[in-house]
């Protein structure tokens, strides 16, 4: 198995590494991707492409191919929500074939979340054991032991949320994503830099941070409003209400929309700082925020 993507390349380099989002629409128009695409630059080392985050939308796999055409590298998004062993070894093969060469292994937000409640969900296997299906495949067989005809590699991803209490129980489960055969973590957004800082200590006493590399989860926050929306309709958000308060204080939406801006570049320069971790992962939040403005506010911070 060779890992020979530019996530791959730079998670086995020293540099601090970067990866963005992209939240595909619910239709079949890829002008959308081509200005993604332009607007996020060279920077990013690889674009996580959502899997239905917030209902129907264009597949993680559509998504990403579209991407290849434009000169970026994507990590394709699978969730065990959606679709069972079967469905996801056959994804997972036609991926490959294609030339995707990352994936985020995840459960997904249950159906009721994503305002899809009438739908059956399936959670035949959890993202712990989709990390390592992946892993089984990277050496060349099926989950039955069938024998995979023709070369299959995936830089394999997981999540971690260090909001999660109790920190013992947050740290055995990432322990088991790592076992399984995880090569990176990106983390939920991350707003209270010192409390992230709890939780990375206990990563690193326990060698995580050497055996995958931990992308810290960051978010341009629009208005005070969204802050407290997500706060309020997902439970692993948790953002300061000190925070909320200094966006709401700033004034209409464009200056709260900046002042925003302002924070996320702030909490980035803070996370370069903490020794052992590799890099960020800038969520987008679903919305059409102007890229090349948080990608050059980051690295001016």
């Amino acid at each position: 198995m060779k890992l020979d993507g530019r996530l791959a390349s730079q998670i086995a380099g020293k540099g601090f590494i970067v990866t963005v989002e992209y939240q595909p629409q619910a239709g079949t128009n890829t002008a959308p991707i081509e200005r993604f695409a332009g607007a996020i630059g060279d920077i990013p080392a690889a674009v996580n492409v959502a899997d239905n985050h917030y209902g129907v939308a264009m597949s993680s796999l559509g998504a990403s191919l579209a991407l290849m055409r434009y000169g970026k590298e994507p990590v394709l998004q699978m969730v065990t929500r959606d679709r069972n062993r079967i469905a996801l070894q056959s994804d997972l093969l036609g991926a490959a074939s294609l030339g995707i060469k990352n994936v985020l292994c995840l459960s997904g937000y249950h159906q009721t979340l994503i305002g899809s409640a009438a739908s059956a969900n399936v959670f035949d296997i959890d993202s712990i054991q989709l990390v390592a299906m992946v892993k089984k495949m990277n050496e060349g067989q099926l989950l039955d032991g069938t024998k995979i005809d023709g070369p299959f590699s995936m830089l394999i991803g997981a999540v971690a949320n260090p909001n999660l209490k109790p920190l013992e129980l947050n740290i055995i489960r990432l322990v088991k994503k790592i076992s399984a055969g995880a090569d990176f973590i990106q983390t939920q957004a991350v707003f209270d830099v010192a409390a992230f800082q709890v939780w990375f200590e206990a990563v690193r006493a326990e060698g995580i941070a050497e055996r995958a590399a931990i992308l810290a989860g960051v978010l341009p926050l629009k208005s005070a409003d969204e802050a407290r929306k997500l706060c309020e309709v997902h439970t692993d958000f948790v953002i300061p209400d000190a925070l909320i308060e200094r966006i709401a204080r700033a004034g209409d939406s464009e200056a709260q929309r900046k002042e925003g801006m302002a924070i996320c570049a702030e909490t980035v320069k803070k996370l370069r700082t903490v020794p052992g971790l590799r890099g960020i992962h800038i969520f987008s939040g679903g919305g059409d925020s102007s890229w090349r403005e948080i990608l050059g506010a980051i690295n001016a911070g």
